[in-house]
């Protein structure tokens, strides 16, 4: 293969480094002006009385909006809780309550002070445990404050419990978490002649965030227009925003472009954080490792709305059931509304937080027993042509070769076999999905057209986002290398829904492989017609020829042959000046599961990775230093090694953050660190080595073999962070992050004990 396989630099790479690439904050259009929303001050409370008088007076003001200029039908993404702008009352501090365009963004945001509210406050729960509870304050009128229960059972969980000979069991709790991507939401929207609303916005799903917004507005979804600039990250923060609803209700009132974007403490709380989770875990085993049950419950705080956090809350309960052999598995889940900002996904989706509880269960279980830690993972582990408890049917698997490489380059058994005075060494396994059915129920695919001109030029159309870690390069490299061109010759077209396929996006690490294999499919469609007119120019066979460097040859010579673009231009001069269109399309052979089992083969393919984290702990401060890092990676097939690695690298540095210092914090609902100087990030001295290894064991379902990365990257980094720091000093982590203070703490309570 040419291009697959290739360091390809990112197709983009040079414009972003060098800041001439336009992201959705830098556009303007013409006429345009400058949308705010207020938000609620409190966390719970009814809107008795709004005046607006003040505000439309300030200069420069040409439009506010309330509750009551918005359509009233309630929309959602799981559950339809979500108004445009709230009617009877807030939910949340920074729920939002009206909004004002202006000609420029210091009238909108003086008219905002004018705008008087006066609220009924009422009492408030921010605890999701205690919002469960009866005689809660309820935060929807609902009976209870559970919006979605999961829960499901396989096998006898007390037989296996009873047949085990060492039990494990803790309590895990972990924090919002906030994205942190390089630019803050935003968006442009604007109404034209015949009432089509065009949004000019960052998603990570096109398809989804275009039908969920024609019914909030109220309008068909032909009159819905979706067009995804370049933007800066997501990790799963940039999906269905109520900010582009409001820029849409000011467009439509003012018939002008619209731009909104939120300043960085605005959008700590208004772009759906991680969802924070409580999950109490309990697993057995017998003597020799083998486990045997595993139950769990996992509470979710879904805040004042629900967003995706049921899907996040279903992902922690048994995802990682397909990691290892589970036997016997119960588990029960709570999404809970509370008087919080609402969550929703973020990379990993639940899964590095089930197994920061499930691989310390088995870290302290392969110690109790005496036992190797790889050897013990290695063991229980799925292998290919396996079926999960829960149905998933694994084809390629790695796990076995990721655990065994990772163990000897990190020299894991050597560690710990000599240890040293405060240095620990923790390993930490993950498995994943390579998109997921349960997204939508009718559609579980991807779609892809692939435009030839007259003069050679390759034009690819697709429906997924790129959210800037190089998918769309990726997709160049699988078209060009169907088609035999150089990537250089192949444009990818931005997603434009007026032009583009319908596409679920960028969720589920599903870009490459579903996104990859429409590619794939409609540059062979492309092929094939190109293969016919050079068939016709050289009087021989299709099936005879083979097209690569640009050329099509009769196989067997390589004096017989005609370029590609010679080749296109015959096709085309032979049609009119048509251009060869390819279509393509992929359907997985994935199942939607049974809604009261659970049971049904949710993936295409499914990633796996083990981790090794080797750290250095500062009893007198504890501080925790990052040594060494290395990750392997079961990613099927490298499209793109160079970029592959640079997800592994980036995922890495966002678990360290995860595990020692990310946290929102908040008081009675309101956020008290909405800044980079209060919420610390990861930066370059925080980072140790990062050794990376890719396991390539060729997916029969993949495009060329590859499997998903992007989530997979991230999910087992604090689980082998908190393994390594036990290992250090013996403390036992269940809350996350793992502060220097909270560390020191801990270490100080053992030492009491002592």
């Amino acid at each position: 293969m040419k291009a697959v396989g290739a360091p390809v630099p990112h197709l983009r790479g040079e414009e972003i480094v060098s800041g001439k690439l336009d992201f959705v904050t830098d556009l303007r259009r013409p006429n345009m002006v400058y949308g705010r929303v207020l938000r609620s001050p409190i966390p719970h409370g009814k809107i008795v009385r709004m005046d607006v008088r003040k505000a439309k007076r300030v200069p420069g003001v040409i439009a506010l909006v309330t509750a009551k200029e918005a359509p009233r039908e309630k929309f959602g993404a799981l559950i339809e809780d979500w108004e445009i702008l709230a009617t009877e009352k807030v939910r949340f501090v920074g729920d939002e309550v009206a909004a004002v365009a202006a000609l420029d963004p210091e009238a909108a945001e003086e008219a905002l002070q004018h705008i008087q509210v006066e609220y009924e406050e009422l009492p408030a729960v921010f605890d999701p445990r205690e919002a469960m509870e009866p005689g809660a304050p309820l935060v929807h009128q609902s009976e209870r404050n559970i919006a979605i229960p999961f829960g499901l059972e396989r096998g006898d969980v007390r037989k296996g419990f009873d047949q085990s000979d060492f039990i494990y069991e803790n309590s895990f709790s972990s924090p919002n978490v906030y994205h942190a991507y390089l630019e803050p939401n935003g968006c442009i929207v604007q109404q034209d002649g015949q009432g089509r609303v065009t949004f000019y916005l960052p998603t990570q799903t096109p398809g989804a965030t275009r039908v969920m917004y024609a019914k909030a507005l109220g309008l068909p979804l032909e009159k819905i227009r979706l067009v995804i600039p370049p933007y800066g990250g997501a990790f799963g923060g940039k999906q269905v925003n109520k900010i582009h609803l409001i820029a849409g209700l000011l467009a439509m009132k003012t018939g002008r472009p619209v731009k909104m974007v939120i300043d960085r403490e605005e959008d700590f709380v208004a772009s759906n954080p991680k969802v924070n989770l409580y999950i109490d875990v309990k697993i057995g085993a017998r003597k020799d490792g083998r486990l045997l049950a595993k139950e769990v419950r996992v509470v979710g705080n879904a805040g004042g709305r629900v967003v995706y956090s049921p899907i996040v809350v279903s992902t922690a309960c048994y995802r990682v059931d397909s990691l290892y052999r589970f036997e016997n598995l119960k588990t029960a889940g709570y999404t809970v509304y509370t008087n919080t900002m609402p969550t929703a996904a973020f990379r990993g989706f639940g899964q590095p937080e089930s197994l920061v509880a499930v691989e310390s269960c088995i870290d302290m279980i392969a110690r109790g027993l005496g036992l190797d830690p790889v050897e013990i993972r290695v063991m229980n582990g799925m292998r290919p042509g396996e079926i999960s408890p829960h149905g998933w049917k694994i084809t390629s698997c790695g796990l076995e070769e990721c655990i065994r490489k990772a163990a000897e380059k990190a020299c894991f058994k050597e560690k710990r076999a000599n240890p040293k005075r405060d240095r620990g060494i923790g390993i930490a396994c993950c498995n994943h999905v390579s998109g997921n059915r349960l997204v939508f129920r009718d559609f579980d695919g991807s779609a892809a057209m692939i435009k030839v001109s007259r003069e050679g030029m390759v034009t690819l159309f697709h429906g997924e986002s790129d959210m800037g870690q190089g998918q769309d390069t990726v997709f160049a490299q699988i078209a060009a290398e169907e088609l035999g061109v150089p990537v250089s010759d192949i444009r990818v077209v931005q997603v434009d829904t007026d032009i583009s396929p319908f596409g679920l996006g960028s969720v589920s690490s599903r870009g490459t492989f579903l996104g990859g294999n429409a590619v794939k499919a409609a540059a062979a469609d492309a092929r094939r017609q190109i293969l016919e007119a050079g068939a016709s120019l050289l009087e021989a066979n299709p099936v005879d020829l083979l097209l690569e460097d640009g050329k099509i040859y009769v196989k067997g010579t390589s004096e017989r042959f005609v370029l590609f673009k010679t080749a296109v231009q015959a096709f085309s001069d032979k049609r009119g000046g048509m251009p060869v269109v390819g279509m393509g399309s992929y359907m997985p052979k994935t199942e939607f599961p049974d809604m009261k089992t659970k049971y049904g083969n949710i993936s295409p393919a499914y990633p796996f990775a083990c981790h090794i984290a080797e750290v250095e702990v500062d009893r007198q401060t504890g501080m925790v230093k990052l040594l060494n890092y290395v990750a392997a990676h079961d990613i099927g097939k490298a499209i793109n090694p160079q970029l592959a690695e640079g997800q592994v690298h980036g995922g890495v540095a966002q678990g360290i953050g995860f595990a020692l210092m990310e946290e929102m914090k908040a008081n009675r609902g309101e956020l008290q660190n909405p800044n980079f100087l209060d919420y610390i990030v990861p930066g370059p001295s925080d980072l140790p080595p990062v050794h990376v290894i890719f396991v390539e064991t060729n997916d029969p379902e993949g495009p060329f073999g590859a499997k998903g990365l992007g989530e997979p990257a991230l999910d087992p980094v604090p689980a082998a962070i908190i393994n390594a720091i036990y290992d250090a000093v013996g403390v036992r982590i269940a809350q996350l992050p793992v502060t220097p203070e909270r560390l020191w703490k801990l270490m100080r309570k053992m030492e009491d004990r002592r």
